[in-house]
């Protein structure tokens, strides 16, 4: 009797052993596939951190583009200050040997402004995103000081071309031209708003070279030199200024000036008469486009 209950015992006990083992294996197995799924968890979480962390670079990397290019445009399109240097007047005086195979062109409007033109061509520079130079007249600013300052808070080059345009006035004496020169300059200043502004540079009406008036053109150089003043001519034009030009004309004449120099500058005009040289702008603009030129204005050049 004792021997059957040892046993009955004996049997318990291995029972209970073997039920201990079992749940201790069951344990174990849920420990270990808890720990996976924990494990799992934190790998996922940290790898969910690390995309979010990978997207929030991006993210700010793209913001950060958009806000310098932002800054940019802001920059590009903020009026400026010419500056007169040594290097800016070497500059000028050998802008069409610059150095380099890179194409530019410069375009430039003279004896403006001009209330049914001017804006025109202003709209157009905008819409093609083009930064041109302006030489303007002091009796046409004086009449209209508002385009002025729209030429010049658009991010145009503001030149002078003299007061009168009256070459037997202007052309009197090389003080006349200085004097014309300082004129206009005053005038800009008030229109812009910018008592600090100084173009540094002039176009001589009907260029600083050749004709009845060279001997005066060529003392007032040194003139306009000794009072750090810059001068500049072109080396391309639409001829829109002579006799009655065509739509045909201004393309030839652009062509045929422009064709195989690597800079350029081309003389057009935005005086009141012009409707014809707004309505081929976008075509000149083409043009240069398409042979590979970059479009500048003196800004580039009038600086340190």
């Amino acid at each position: 009797m004792e021997e059957e209950e040892n046993v009955d015992l004996t049997e318990l006990l291995e029972a209970k052993t073997t039920k201990k083992k079992l749940i201790n294996k069951i344990l174990i197995i849920v420990t270990i596939v808890f720990t996976v799924i924990i494990v799992a968890v934190i790998v996922g979480l940290l790898l969910a951190k690390s995309h979010n962390e990978k997207l929030l670079a991006e993210y700010n990397k793209k913001m950060a583009n958009i806000i310098k290019q932002e800054q940019e445009k802001k920059e590009e399109k903020k009026p400026k200050l010419p500056v007169y240097s040594e290097n800016a007047k070497n500059r000028m005086q050998n802008i069409y040997s610059q150095e380099g195979e890179e194409k530019i062109v410069y375009l430039t409007f003279d004896d403006g402004p001009s209330s049914n033109i001017t804006p025109q061509i202003l709209q157009i520079l905008e819409s093609e995103n083009v930064k041109a130079t302006f030489f303007v007249l002091g009796s046409r600013a004086e009449l209209y000081p508002e385009l002025v300052k729209q030429e010049y808070e658009a991010g145009h080059y503001i030149a002078n071309h003299g007061y009168s345009h009256n070459y037997k006035a202007i052309y009197s004496s090389p003080e006349a031209v200085l004097n014309e020169y300082n004129t206009t300059e005053e005038i800009i200043r008030q229109a812009i708003g910018k008592e600090s502004y100084s173009s540094y540079l002039f176009r001589f009406p009907g260029g600083s070279s050749g004709g009845k008036y060279a001997t005066v053109k060529s003392a007032a150089m040194e003139l306009l030199d000794q009072n750090n003043v810059a001068h500049i001519n072109w080396n391309s034009l639409t001829s829109d200024a002579v006799g009655t030009p065509t739509q045909e004309s201004i393309v030839s004449s652009l062509v045929s000036t422009a064709e195989g120099k690597n800079k350029v500058v081309v003389l057009m005009h935005d005086s009141g008469t012009k409707q014809l040289t707004a309505d081929m702008l976008p075509h000149v603009i083409a043009y240069f486009r398409d042979n590979g030129y970059i479009f500048k204005n003196f800004y580039d050049i009038m600086q340190e």
